[in-house]
This record gives structure tokens, C-alpha cells and sequence, in this order.
């Protein structure tokens, strides 16, 4: 069953086995047929800690977007800095003249 999707429902029906019924993560991934892997990963996602998952994964991508923003205006200063150089020496030649 290697890279079969599962849906919501069944992952949501999974963690439930494990959070509300007591079964061990090691035999629900067994009689399920997925990895314990996968289950424990569900888990974070659907679970009982499923708030704090979801904050850690807003922080991840809200930390991604400000990177990329970053890149972008850092990218952004390097060009308007050129230019300045640019426009400085063309000044100097023109007042020359």
C-alpha cells in the first residue's frame, strides 16, 4: 500500500481508535494495513494535540512567507542601490561636461 492516499475521514477514524478507544498505535497501523508512521503523524494532525499542530504549522508557514519576503525586499534594496551607483557616476560625467 505504499503512497496510497487515505482520506480525512478514514485518518479522523484512525487517531479515534488510538485517542478514544485505547488501542495501541502499533495494532490499529497493523490491522489497518498503513505505518505506524503515518498513524503517529494523524495523530499530531487529528488528534487530541491537533490545536498545537495547527499553530506549529501557521508558524511554519507564516516564518516561510516572512523568508520570502525578505528575499524579495533585500533583493529589491541591492537593486535601488546599483542604481543610485549608477545614477551618482552618470551625474558626475553630465556636471562635467
Amino acid at each position: 500500500m505504499a503512497g496510497e492516499r487515505y482520506n480525512e475521514e478514514f485518518k479522523i477514524a484512525a487517531v479515534k481508535q488510538v485517542t478514544e478507544h485505547g488501542y495501541s498505535i502499533a495494532d490499529v497501523a497493523q490491522r489497518l494495513g498503513i505505518t505506524t508512521k503515518s498513524l503517529y503523524n494523524w495523530r499530531d494532525r487529528y488528534g487530541e494535540n491537533a490545536q498545537a499542530y495547527h499553530e506549529k504549522q501557521s508558524s511554519h508557514e507564516e516564518l516561510r512567507k516572512l523568508k520570502a519576503e525578505l528575499k524579495r525586499v533585500t533583493e529589491e534594496r541591492d537593486i535601488l542601490k546599483e542604481a543610485a551607483v549608477f545614477f551618482a557616476a552618470e551625474s558626475k560625467k553630465n556636471t562635467r561636461s
